[in-house]
């Protein structure tokens, strides 16, 4: 009975020790926050294209190759993302924006992908108020802003390039409206189409989709490049900028250059359809990678 006692002891103890060591493995994954939100054409949270966004289809590749990791998606503004990324919670942004303020508070990864850089809309019936200001089919925004006659709206704490953000900070404060809700472009394009709101800046995939979401009708907007801004906009992947963060985005990078240089061929051929608008055209991630960096 004493050394079936102390066999059973000694066993239980083994299987003890068993789960103390293999236990930790699983259960103190390192947590990784992703934070996204609804931009097209990297990511479409609702609507006939649901999930068919570049980002969409680069992120479980991401996942899957990050096994160390257990995996959170979290949708959130930017504003919020932003702060989410100055803490001290693992967190990582697969879509965003170089700009100098964000690089001393935020780790970036090498360039993703290319977008065509961010524009100005406007209802075709509103195009009279701003022929002062084109060029060439392209507006002239300092000189609009300092005319201080038209309103731009805005989403809060986005960038929307180094160039054309530069010339927002430059901006009287009178010309531009600010949004920072959970869905800031949407919101802008309906004040724009009750004719309380004359011009907002996005990207033209995100402005298309957000106004169908919305049921607004796409051929009477109008869509201008920014006269002076990159034709291009690059976009990466940013963590927090602590050693978990530097490591996320080292992981990152070597998932990054270990894809194939079709893994987002499907999507890419997606956005960039003949018979869309001209502002929808992206480039290839490869391509993306040969853009000069900030």
């Amino acid at each position: 009975m004493t050394k079936r006692c102390s066999w059973r002891g000694i066993c239980a103890g083994l299987i003890t020790s068993a789960m103390f060591i293999w236990m930790p493995y699983g259960v103190a994954a390192e947590k990784l926050i992703w934070l996204v939100r609804d931009l097209a054409p990297l990511t479409m949270h609702d609507g006939p294209n649901k999930d068919k966004g570049l980002i969409d289809h680069l992120l479980p590749l991401l996942i899957a190759n990050m096994p160390q990791y257990e995996h959170v998606i979290q949708r959130v503004n930017r504003a919020r993302a932003l702060q989410m990324l100055e803490g001290s919670e693992l967190a990582c942004d697969p879509m965003l924006v170089w700009n100098p303020a964000r690089a001393s508070r935020i780790i970036f990864s090498n360039p993703i992908l290319g977008l065509r850089s961010n524009g100005l809309a406007i209802r075709r019936s509103d195009q009279a108020l701003i022929a002062p200001f084109v060029q060439d089919q392209a507006i002239d925004l300092p000189a609009m802003l300092s005319a201080q006659a038209i309103q731009l709206g805005v989403v809060g704490k986005r960038s929307y390039g180094v160039w054309i953000d530069d010339q927002l900070s430059k901006s009287p404060s009178k010309p531009l409206v600010f949004h920072y809700g959970s869905d800031a472009l949407g919101s802008l394009l309906q004040m724009q189409q009750a004719g309380r709101l004359p011009t907002l800046l996005g990207y033209w995939p995100e402005i298309e989709a957000k106004a169908k979401q919305h049921g607004l009708a796409t051929e009477e907007l109008a869509f201008y490049s920014i006269l002076g801004a990159p034709t291009h906009q690059t976009i990466y992947a940013g963590c927090n900028k602590t050693p978990k963060g530097q490591k996320a985005i080292n992981e990152i990078n070597a998932v990054l250059e270990s894809l194939p240089a079709d893994a987002l061929t499907s999507p890419q051929t997606y956005w960039t359809n003949p018979g869309q608008a001209e502002g929808e055209q992206t480039l290839t991630p490869s391509g993306a990678q040969r853009l000069s960096v900030p």
